[in-house]
């Protein structure tokens, strides 16, 4: 069955250059951008029940847009001032990046990974006797928990946003031919909002490792695969896709 439809579990791209919108014009598709996840927010009182004094950290470990948000909110809520000499470990160029809408950049020591966390090993070494705190959600991989083990660096957890499963009644007799995921909390989402929900002939997608194992795992059978080598971006995948069925 041909391809003409896509659901994608994520907010709409800002940019106008988004591979989705090349998508969409080269094969005249309707793809629509939908959250299946969002995340709300703790409260100073929250973070305080945690433990956690944000004056005893030298470092701060920032793994994705949402940390970075909270971690200056919740400063900004607990009237706690950055000191100018915290360090700033940051797992990619995109989140660095963006920590620019808080902080001067020339003016901070900020330290970048070039795909993972993991690429700055010798360099959390090097600050081996410092603290480090590092704002996450709820929801977290071990991955990270156990390199920083691994690492023997001095570091603690705060949650500070909860990942919430959005309400997409909405969208109960709304029907797509590739409904598009990128982690195991949007097939939970899935399935929460529609305990009822058959996949009949819709495609499903799926982004990562531990996507493909949730989706299987609810009994999904999965159409697009990335990343592999040969499609290692989701829009590469979708395409590979489209030109097998949409001949």
């Amino acid at each position: 069955m041909k391809v003409k439809t896509i659901l994608v579990s994520q907010p709409e791209p800002s940019s106008e250059k988004s591979p989705y919108n090349r998508l969409q014009e080269k094969y005249k598709l309707t793809v629509n951008f939908r959250p299946f996840i969002h995340v709300e927010g703790l409260t100073g009182k929250d973070v305080r029940q945690q433990k956690i004094d944000f004056n005893n950290f030298q470092n701060i470990i920032l793994t994705s847009r949402n940390a970075v948000d909270h971690f200056f909110r919740l400063c900004k809520e607990m009237r706690f001032t950055v000191p100018d000499s915290t360090k700033y470990f940051c797992q990619s160029e995109a989140v660095a990046y963006y920590l620019q809408k808080y902080v001067v950049y020339r003016k901070r020591k900020i330290y970048v990974g070039e795909r993972s966390i993991k690429d700055l090993e010798s360099t959390f070494k090097k600050f081996g006797k410092e603290t480090y705190l590092f704002p996450s959600s709820d929801l977290l991989k071990p991955e990270i928990p156990e390199f920083l083990d691994k690492t023997k660096v001095n570091w603690q957890r705060a949650i500070l946003y909860h990942t919430v499963v959005s309400d997409l009644s909405d969208l109960r007799d709304v029907y797509y031919d590739v409904l598009v995921f990128f982690s195991p909390s949007g097939i939970e989402s899935l399935f929460k909002n529609f305990p009822d929900f058959k996949q009949n002939d819709t495609r499903i997608a799926v982004y990562g490792n531990s996507t493909s194992k949730a989706a299987e795992e609810a009994g999904l059978k999965l159409n697009i695969k990335a990343p592999t080598p040969e499609t290692p971006s989701m829009t590469m995948a979708i395409e590979k896709y489209i030109e097998e069925v949409n001949k």
